[in-house]
């Protein structure tokens, strides 16, 4: 095949092409390939005589820098499955799902992994070339599957597990992110009434000559830092962040500090808790049952808890379990698993069901925080409209004491 001879290290490039079929019909299309001369030698193979072949210019208002998500990812799981239960081959498979896709970032690697594929790299091999799209956990995956001879099954298991996480990862963003917003919008509404607002108001109590009460002065002084210094306020708030941010990435003990504290807020720290031990549960069931050894399973789930403190609790039980002990003795030593999940794990030992039982906590976990993060939405609305009227009542309050001092004086 053409596509064999694509080796070396270069990259692959979309060429255009117009070109004639036997029946002497006009065709046009695009192409992945590394150079023009082997598009036009794929072409010939498919029957078609190249006529046209250049390589498509870079749209500056493209997608073509959209990064792949993990939902495209799944999408790709469940059709690449579809595709081999029907017995069509590897190859022709992405070649097929490539063709379909509409990002093109994806549809890019998708065709490079083909490439790879045809010249004899197992799917496993191709897909951890990839690993920020395919993670460990993923080519592990995909691996016990192509070794059992049930890839289908296991990447229909994996869409799954994806559709799973990413539900419980949306669930948790509701839950931090809404609040969040919401206090951001405050504090935004508090600025612009400080610089538009107060300052008319001020220009109207000049005219009146009399002394204003002590709580309208604060408001019309920090009106007046906010006019004067906005520039310097909005600099700290924007370096925190950012640096707050940067902060976590680079170091280790400071994200780690970061979730304890997380973990032990009042409700935010309980749904914390439960989407951790879904996460670990549903990831080390579904790598268990493909196939993955206990140790070499532990080691891809300690990234995939989303949490900076049960990672390291999980590298923990690996060591334990690495040196002979029992999975849920190992859990209990880290005194971060509730007793039902390490007695859940304990029968499932027991009875050679670990997988089952792992995936029975799981949803039992994602169903809680469901629960928990609905309950956490109608009860913390009231606290953020008080909050607001707070802030916006005392201020329309302070701006009209004024006005009443002088109508009472009248």
């Amino acid at each position: 095949m053409a596509t064999k001879a694509m080796t070396g290290t270069e990259a692959l490039q979309t060429f255009l092409w117009e070109g004639v079929d036997k029946r002497g019909v006009t065709l046009k299309g695009e192409e992945l390939g590394k150079n023009a001369n082997l598009v036009k030698a794929e072409l010939r193979r498919r029957g078609i005589n190249p006529k046209k072949v250049a390589q498509k210019r870079a749209n500056l208002f493209s997608k073509s820098g959209k990064p792949v998500t993990p939902k495209e990812v799944a999408i790709f799981s469940r059709q690449l499955a579809t595709m081999i239960q029907s017995g069509v081959p590897l190859v022709q498979s992405f070649e097929i799902i490539a063709g379909g896709m509409s990002n093109p970032r994806f549809k890019e690697m998708l065709s490079a992994i083909k490439v790879d594929i045809e010249g004899g790299t197992t799917l496993n091999e191709a897909l951890a070339k990839h690993p920020v799209q395919f993670d460990a956990l993923y080519v592990n995956l995909v691996k016990a599957g192509e070794s059992a001879g049930v890839l289908d099954i296991v990447l229909d298991t994996i869409a799954s597990y994806k559709e799973n996480i990413e539900s419980l990862k949306g669930k948790i963003k509701k839950a931090l992110y809404y609040p969040a917003v919401v206090i951001a919008v405050a504090i935004l509404v508090s600025a612009v009434l400080l610089i538009f607002v107060v300052p008319q108001f001020e220009e109207v109590f000049k005219q009146f000559g009399a002394e204003l009460p002590a709580f309208t002065q604060v408001i019309v002084s920090a009106s007046r830092f906010m006019i004067a210094y906005w520039w310097a306020v909005l600099g700290i708030v924007l370096g925190t962040i950012f640096g707050f941010i940067a902060m976590k990435k680079r170091s280790r003990k400071f994200a780690e500090f970061l979730d304890r504290v997380a973990l032990r807020l009042p409700v935010i720290g309980t749904i914390l808790h439960n989407s951790a031990i879904a996460r670990f549960a549903r990831t080390l069931g579904i790598t268990f049952r493909a196939g993955v050894p206990l140790v070499e399973a532990l080691e891809t789930v300690a990234d995939a808890t989303g949490s900076v403190v049960y990672s390291a609790a999980v590298n923990r039980v690996r060591e334990d379990v690495s040196i002979g002990h029992q999975l849920n003795l190992a859990m209990r030593q880290t005194q971060l698993f509730p007793n039902m999940v390490v007695q859940m794990v304990a029968i499932g030992e027991e009875a050679g069901s670990l997988d089952t039982m792992l995936l029975k906590v799981a949803e039992f976990y994602e169903e809680e925080v469901n629960n928990m993060v609905d309950a956490l939405s109608s009860l913390i609305e009231p606290f953020i409209m008080v909050f607001i009227g707070t802030i916006v009542g005392a201020m329309v309050i302070g701006m009209y004491l004024p006005i009443f001092k002088i109508a009472a004086t009248m």
